[in-house]
């Protein structure tokens, strides 16, 4: 918790520095790559960074965290840094470069802020800093401790066995070690991080779900074409040259969306790519020979364009307690209502929990109409592909 001197001086200077996050942000990324280019080269997301998008989800973050302790100064807010804990961990984050985060943020601060930040401002704020970093640092450490891997030694080998094109811009790959030996175990719901080598020299990183059940020899990835450069550049690589016979460097499984165990029921809501984790989820309650309800709803743009179509129908066919529910934006399957998603139509069970991926405008709609029909706060986990932009924003 923040000590006694620092919770007055965080609580006035909060508004003021709440409101020049972004620019100080965006002051801290551009000293830090100026420092550090093969950070931005080799770990951060070109395509997050270029549009703005890292920037305010470090922003929320930050602000979202120091709220927390002046409102709940006797809980550390482990839930809310769990899925960066996660992030960090598939990307090998060490607990040495907090510290060069700290040197590059503060001189952001000062520079932004100038002479409103007195020593006194200054040590509020590096108390408010260090109290997430050492947070993260715990949490990151017993991720890598449960992984089984040395701190930040998250990658290996992985072949690949099979290429499938799933629809026009989404193609699976299935991996495994090229040793033959059995693939790590994963919860439902995890993914890996992918780095893959560009012509720059640059090695990106990007991150999709395990969209089948653990427990197999093999694992497999599904990655939708993105549009456009740099945002792309990573699932265009990937689309127009990964071969059977290629090996891809692959990290350890992370992520924090994972289906929990017990028989009460669920709903499964995703949109477009963020199907991959529900796959899992599905194929592993399959696999199982689960029994418990299980709401199933998925929105895409037109039948042509759902990946993984006609196997989540068949997982929600296995599965007796399963229902489906399908939208399209555009009409042409008479088993799917056109439009967008609306679960204020649907029959959901009593203490339903829900789990639901996709673009942040569908995981925003979807988590206010479950609110309002009643499911608890604590009952609705999401999952967004890139950094999280609603962080600090889900009251």
């Amino acid at each position: 918790m923040l000590s006694e001197q620092a919770v007055p001086i965080v609580r006035a200077t909060l508004p003021a520095v709440g409101g020049a996050l972004d620019r100080i942000t965006e002051r801290f990324y551009d000293r830090l790559f100026a420092a550090r280019p093969e950070l931005l080269r080799d770990l951060f997301n070109r395509g997050n960074q270029a549009g703005g998008e890292q920037q305010k989800a470090l922003a929320g973050a930050i602000a979202a965290f120091a709220g927390a302790l002046l409102e709940r100064p006797d809980e550390r807010p482990d839930a809310m840094l769990s899925r960066i804990a996660h992030k960090h961990a598939s990307l090998g984050v060490t607990s040495a470069q907090y510290k060069t985060v700290h040197e590059h943020l503060f001189a952001a601060i000062a520079e932004v802020l100038g002479e409103a930040v007195t020593p006194e401002v200054a040590r509020a704020w590096d108390e408010v800093y260090w109290l997430m970093a050492n947070a993260l640092i715990a949490l990151e450490a017993r991720l890598y401790r449960r992984t089984g891997v040395p701190e930040g030694e998250v990658w290996r080998s992985m072949e690949i066995a099979e290429r499938r094109e799933e629809t026009p811009d989404t193609v699976s790959l299935v991996l495994r070690h090229p040793d033959g030996t059995p693939t790590p175990p994963f919860r439902p719901g995890q993914y890996v991080s992918v780095r893959v080598p560009l012509p720059d020299g640059a090695r990106q990183i990007r991150q999709y779900s395990l969209s089948a059940a653990p427990g197999r020899s093999q694992w497999r990835i599904t990655v939708k074409r993105v549009a456009g450069e740099p945002a792309g550049e990573v699932s265009a690589r990937l689309h127009d040259r990964a071969r059977a016979g290629d090996v891809l460097t692959v990290s350890a499984p992370f992520g924090d969306l994972v289906l929990p165990e017990g028989e009460g029921p669920l709903l499964l809501a995703s949109a477009g790519i963020g199907s991959t984790p529900m796959l899992s989820m599905l194929d592993h309650l399959v696999s199982t020979g689960s029994t418990r309800p299980v709401v199933v709803v998925h929105a895409d743009r037109s039948p042509a364009a759902h990946a993984h179509a006609a196997e989540l129908r068949r997982l929600v066919a296995s599965l007796p307690g399963g229902t489906l529910h399908l939208w399209y934006e555009e009409p042409g399957d008479s088993a799917a209502r056109t439009g967008r998603a609306d679960v204020t139509t649907l029959d959901l069970p009593a203490g339903v929990t829900a789990y639901l991926c996709g673009p942040l405008p569908f995981l925003r709609t979807v988590r206010g109409d479950l609110l309002g029909r009643g499911v608890a706060a604590a009952d609705v986990h999401y999952e967004v592909f890139g950094p999280d932009l609603w962080l600090g924003h889900e009251g």
